[in-house]
């Protein structure tokens, strides 16, 4: 006998299907949609950071010219879609702050189902520059600004009253040989070449640490006497900064001899190490030699993410600037 079939279960997975397309849909859209606005968003994310980042710098250099250039250059370099935008959303050079906001539409897939074809995206973030004005100094060594401008041939500049309130560092200079005050053979020390008695510009370091030198702008920091290294550091400990760029206290006032001289810090200086002669052991292309002391180099321009040094806008310019994002 031929089986008879149930006529009345014809269409019915049809009908589960048409009823469950909706959900379906929407959950499509949530996953689909909302990951693509998600990752669309961290893209302007990085784009307004970025934006307040390169702002940051130019300004620390004194070029705030393209700021709404750079801002729409950012964002548009970090989406990978067209239409996004980029602009100033607050901006004081005198405060060193600028507040860059990115934006874009997200045209949807799934979403219209809906009523929602469409999502405007934003984000945001701020970035702050200045001068350093206390922190870590890699290497336990300072210059007075008069030795800076008479061997590295800096003009220094001056306020109405005389006062002396920073350098004019160039976007760079040729690399010179800076001498310890016993060689340099300037005017800006007395009879003996030194500043100070049993000073030669050593600075007294961390206890750990060759490489870690703290001090702040207007503070004193203890002189390590004598014309050798101070004892805590090593070779190797030098012979890593060749090459680089580091920020150098640079002070205008000392006191005392020996054990308790002391250096008042005025500002911060970048200085791109290439070379330095501290004693026979201590040497890397030996730019002087004999009782000499030296280090070799150019002082630059140079804008630094470092979290090592506090920064203000107001610190003395000194070539050297510190950017930071804020939020």
């Amino acid at each position: 006998m031929r089986r008879r079939e149930r006529q009345g279960d014809r269409g019915a997975s049809a009908v589960v299907v048409a009823l469950m397309m909706v959900p379906i849909m929407i959950l499509a859209a949530l996953a689909i949609d909302v990951g693509a606005m998600h990752a669309e968003r961290q893209q302007l994310q990085t784009g307004a950071d970025a934006g307040a980042l390169a702002i940051a710098q130019d300004c620390a250099r004194d070029d705030c010219t393209t700021t709404a250039a750079t801002a729409q250059s950012m964002a548009t370099a970090n989406l990978n879609a067209a239409g996004a935008t980029g602009e100033i959303n607050s901006m004081d050079e005198a405060a060193g702050q600028v507040t860059v906001q990115t934006s874009a539409v997200r045209e949807h897939w799934f979403a219209p189902i809906l009523g929602v074809n469409s999502t405007t995206l934003q984000a945001q973030s701020s970035a702050r520059w200045g001068y350093p004005t206390g922190g870590t100094a890699v290497l336990p060594l300072a210059f007075s600004w008069c030795e800076l401008a008479a061997q590295a041939g800096i003009t220094v500049m001056r306020d109405d009253s005389g006062a002396v309130t920073g350098v004019d560092i160039p976007a760079s200079t040729p690399d010179k040989t800076i001498y310890f005050t016993k060689a340099s053979g300037t005017d800006c020390t007395g009879p003996s070449n030194n500043l100070l008695p049993g000073g030669f510009g050593w600075l007294t370091p961390s206890a750990q640490s060759c490489g870690k030198t703290e001090s702040i702008i207007d503070g004193w920091v203890g002189s390590d006497t004598g014309n050798n290294v101070p004892s805590i550091c090593t070779d190797a400990e030098f012979q890593k900064w060749v090459g680089k760029t580091v920020l150098l206290p640079i002070f205008d006032e000392y006191t005392g001899t020996g054990s308790g001289g002391q250096y008042k810090v005025f500002g911060y200086a970048a200085f791109t190490l290439s070379g330095y002669y501290f004693a026979a052991q201590y040497r890397s292309s030996s730019p002087c030699g004999g009782a000499d002391r030296c280090i070799r180099g150019s002082f630059d321009r140079f804008v630094d993410l470092t979290e090592d040094f506090d920064y203000s806008p107001s610190g003395p310019r000194l070539g050297a600037a510190v950017v930071a994002l804020t939020e």
